[in-house]
């Protein structure tokens, strides 16, 4: 199988995070793997898309994830053209929100070119005509209400008012347009001094999402894989950790200080999964992360849920084992099938 993983930049791609880890894991297994930044995509003259990629050498094995990294980011490591007349597989996993100043343009360029790389046949998850849509967690809305906290989205200062005196207890305040716990704020319901202040810092930027609070968020949440509609497990064991947030702060964003545990997936978890699966099916998210927090979902995770290594080591068992299988399986199929099965049809069999 040959696969291609889009990240944000290479340059600031860690060993802990999933993309590496999967990365990893397939080239020691023998597949042929290459790595790509958004700005390494390019649409050549011969009408296909591809980009200058980093490969380790074929036929090499790598102990840890670290090791493999280190090769990929050495300035030693010549980049490669590779295009999607050879690509089995394109996974887009750059986050657009993670995007620094400066970058705009790199934001939807996962996407574009994923959805040129289609043309040619290319497996490319998550679907990126679904992506598109989630650019922003506004796609959270589209899920049913039930999964979801009662949520206002404006820039209107007196409305986000309104909804805080409504409450019975804190709110959450956030941008529409964000990742890693950047920008999230608690307002105390005996505290409401600095409201204003805090939906003028966000709404600079866009709309503010005010949330009620949810008390079990104390604990921390629990961010568990779905992998084609349906909860991860491997050896009887589930793809999630508990992310618990650092003291005097509300994020569990591991980014953000928060420290992963076990978590104990229970039935009322695996209901929200049933919820939300027929909107994922629909959509061709093959690999998601949904935050969980009590009975409710605090975001779904589109783009590049990490925790992987961390649920792995937790729970003692190896989980890219299970998506590279599926993996392996799209690429059959696709191949058996050709252009008469559709990307998302493929994206979640």
């Amino acid at each position: 199988m040959i696969i291609g993983f889009v990240v944000n930049d290479i340059k600031t791609e860690k060993p802990s995070y999933s993309t590496v880890f999967l990365a990893q894991r397939m080239h020691n297994l023998g597949h042929s793997v290459y790595l790509m930044g958004v700005g390494d995509l390019a649409y050549y003259p011969d009408g296909y898309m591809g980009a200058a990629a980093v490969t380790a050498e074929t036929g090499k094995k790598y102990k840890t994830p670290a090791t493999y990294l280190e090769v990929l980011q050495s300035e030693k490591t010549e980049k490669t053209r590779v295009t999607a007349r050879e690509l089995d597989v394109l996974m887009l996993r750059n986050d657009p929100s993670a995007e620094s100043e400066g970058r705009g343009w790199a934001q939807n360029a996962g996407l574009i070119f994923g959805q040129l790389a289609l043309r040619h046949g290319v497996i490319v998850l998550n679907d990126p005509t679904s992506l598109s849509d989630a650019v922003n967690k506004m796609y959270f809305q589209h899920f049913p209400e039930a999964v979801r906290p009662r949520t206002l989205i404006t820039r209107d200062k007196d409305e986000i008012k309104a909804f805080f005196n409504e409450q019975k207890s804190n709110i959450i305040l956030k941008p529409l347009q964000g990742s890693g716990g950047s920008g999230v704020f608690m307002v105390k319901k005996d505290d409401a001094t600095n409201l204003n202040q805090i939906v003028e810092a966000i709404s600079r930027d866009g709309y503010v999402i005010a949330q009620e609070y949810l008390p079990e968020a104390t604990e921390g949440d629990v961010r568990l894989f779905v992998m084609n509609g349906e909860a991860l497990q491997h050896k009887g064991k589930y793809c999630a950790i508990r992310r618990v947030n650092s003291k005097d702060d509300i994020r569990s964003n591991m980014h953000a200080g928060g420290t992963a545990q076990p978590a104990n997936v229970d039935q009322t978890m695996l209901d929200l999964v049933e919820l939300v699966r027929p909107k994922l099916i629909q959509d061709g998210m093959f690999l998601v992360g949904l935050d969980i927090v009590g009975n409710k979902l605090m975001e779904i995770n589109v783009f590049s849920p990490g925790a992987l290594p961390d649920a792995s080591e937790i729970e003692g068992v190896d989980f890219s084992e299970p998506i590279i299988a599926a993996l392996e399986r799209k690429v059959h199929y696709k191949k058996t099938y050709g252009t008469q099965v559709d990307n998302k049809t493929v994206a979640m069999i």
